[in-house]
């Protein structure tokens, strides 16, 4: 075997790995009489509680809500039912990979030159993501303040309709055992909990393939106290401030499809809130075009000033995921993340795997998801020559290789934290397009430092007896990683040196794994009850309120979260109402 034929299938597949074409699989669309389109919504409508943003804690906050009031859902985006791209995980990339305007997925660049992208579709990022489900340890459950009983609770509310025990075939086993070998102890088998270890974890993809989302949660909801609204994107809050001492939130302008306006209120009464749920990305923005943030820099939009806040946007963190890229000599099966190992120094290892990517059951046509010429991560085509000529001319290409082109996986650490963090701003008022956000990885050297050490027990794993059968034994881990630093997983600069300094090796090929979180963190733009400091009426409840991601994986916990708020807040409303 050629050295030159190896690196044209190693160059082929680094763009193919994750974008499954297995059978396609439809899954059950539930009879959700409380969905519709804004299109049909009033011009101005009253509700208890207005929930902006139907994603992965909007969607179990809105469920639990509706039992004890009437509830408003607004989503800017569409429904995940009926859409195999994110139903079906064989289409996995497929969503990711799909820019246009009505893509699940709306792609940004962050000032940093990463690719990356936030969720626009009913049941938010668990329609995108690669399906891991793991929870919290009990320590961030502890620091977050939350009661761990009810956390529990809420937990095992989720998983009942979500979360599902993964298939463990040769490449997973592999990875499992070459991180034990590399003495990431212990193992802990399968199990949900944040564990120091080697673990098998859930997963909310089921024994068919199919994906379950935050969305599927709604079917707890009361249909009679729930209205959802799709294609119905937020523009400002209202607050009152006549003879108020503070703000007061009391009601939202959104726009459907046809870009028509609609107001809703408040009914009247004092435990009635508005609830934004819009992610880490969605909520500090909307606070800020609703006129709470920096004076300044509203101010320089022209957006009339609620409330000076400077800690809105600040804070705004992605953990840095790194990964090297193993050709398999041997088949290996289909899989997205279903191994962790969770070690001491501050990082996670976990896999995925994938095998004649591109080709289905009913057609050879190959399309390359999210790693294919027309997306921005691990693509060959660089981003500035990436026109519509050269991604036909690459993606044809493509189609004429052989199957063994496809063949092998990633292993990759993620940085948990971060310590390093940033902020985000306004680009314009426009609340459909994205803002401006740079995250500053390893700006702070312990986050560079637990780089190093995961990409050296990636090494210790890829060396590993236990994966000697999903590698070539003439290619060193030096070489590999020569491989996986030539693409173009970013817009920044490349170095020669990669291969040999491993802090240079993950300054140069840092990814996003679409765990950004802040903006409107605790104790810093909302209290310990997630309300909003300085105005009342208002709370956030997502990813945006974290200091650090949760777990190996936060999608769990964000769940978990409105669950657990929407049963405290339940609560309060019922003592109060005695």
């Amino acid at each position: 075997m050629g050295c030159r034929w190896l690196w044209r299938l190693i160059s082929t597949a680094i763009t193919a790995i994750l974008c499954f074409h297995g059978v396609c699989h439809a899954q059950k669309v539930p009879n959700y009489t409380f969905l519709q389109q804004a299109t049909s919504a009033p011009a101005v409508s009253y509700y208890d509680y207005i929930i902006i943003g139907g994603g992965t804690s909007g969607c179990p906050l809105a469920a639990t809500l509706s039992h004890n009031a009437t509830v408003l859902v607004i989503e800017r985006g569409g429904s995940p039912y009926g859409n195999q791209n994110i139903t079906n995980l064989g289409s996995f990339g497929d969503t990711l990979s799909d820019t246009s305007p009505t893509s699940a997925s709306q792609r940004f660049i962050s000032e940093d030159g990463v690719f990356n992208a936030r969720a626009r579709v009913l049941g938010g990022g668990s329609c995108l993501n690669a399906g891991f489900y793991t929870r919290a340890s009990t320590d961030y459950v502890r620091d977050a303040g939350w009661d761990g009983r009810l956390v529990n609770q809420s937990y095992q509310w989720v998983e009942k309709m979500v979360a599902f025990k993964p298939p463990m075939l040769q490449w997973q086993s592999a990875v499992r055992d070459g991180l034990i070998e590399a003495g990431v102890l212990p193992y802990n088998g399968f199990t949900y909990d944040h564990i120091y270890g080697t673990k098998v974890g859930g997963t909310i993809f089921d024994s068919e393939g199919h994906r379950h989302t935050a969305a599927d949660l709604l079917r707890y909801a009361d249909p009679k106290g729930l209205t959802v609204l799709l294609h119905a994107t937020a523009h400002r809050i209202f607050f009152r401030t006549k003879g108020k001492l503070r703000p007061r939130a009391h009601g939202v302008v959104f726009r459907d499809a046809a870009g028509v306006r609609h107001r809703a209120y408040l009914k009247k009464g004092s435990m009635n809130e508005m609830i934004i749920t819009a992610g880490a990305m969605g909520s500090p923005q909307l606070l800020m075009l609703s006129g709470v943030g920096p004076a300044q820099h509203l101010r320089s939009h022209n957006i009339r000033v609620t409330l000076d806040q400077p800690l809105v946007g600040q804070g705004m963190a992605d953990n840095p995921m790194n990964a090297i890229f193993i050709p398999s000599p041997n088949p290996v099966e289909v899989s997205l993340i279903q191994v962790v190992g969770i070690t001491p120094l501050g990082t996670y290892i976990e896999a995925s795997s994938g095998s004649n990517f591109a080709q289905t059951s009913n057609t050879p046509q190959r399309d390359f998801g999210m790693f294919s010429p027309q997306t921005g991560q691990l693509s060959v085509v660089p981003p500035k020559q990436r026109t519509p000529e050269a991604i036909a001319k690459a993606t044809e290409a493509m189609k004429a290789l052989n199957d063994e082109a496809f063949r092998g996986g990633f292993i990759l650490e993620k940085v948990m934290g971060p310590i390093s963090s940033g902020h985000l701003e306004l680009k314009n008022r426009n609340p459909n397009d994205n803002p401006s956000v740079t995250f500053n990885y390893f700006k702070e050297p312990e986050d560079l430092k637990r780089c190093v050490d995961g990409i050296r027990t990636i090494e210790k794993v890829i060396q590993s007896k236990a994966f000697s059968n999903f590698r070539y034994p003439f290619l060193s881990v030096e070489a590999l990683m020569n491989m996986t630093a030539k693409y173009p997983v970013n817009l920044l600069p490349r170095h020669d040196n990669d291969s040999t300094s491993l802090e240079q090796f993950c300054k140069d090929t840092v990814m996003t794994i679409w765990h950004y979180h802040g903006g409107c963190q605790v104790d810093r733009v909302v209290d310990r009850d997630y309300k909003v400091l300085g105005v009342d009426g208002l709370r956030v409840i997502d990813g945006s309120t974290f200091h650090d991601s949760p777990g190996t994986n936060p999608q769990a916990t964000v769940m978990m979260l409105g669950r657990y708020m929407g049963v405290r807040i339940l609560t309060e409303r019922l003592v109060r109402n005695k």
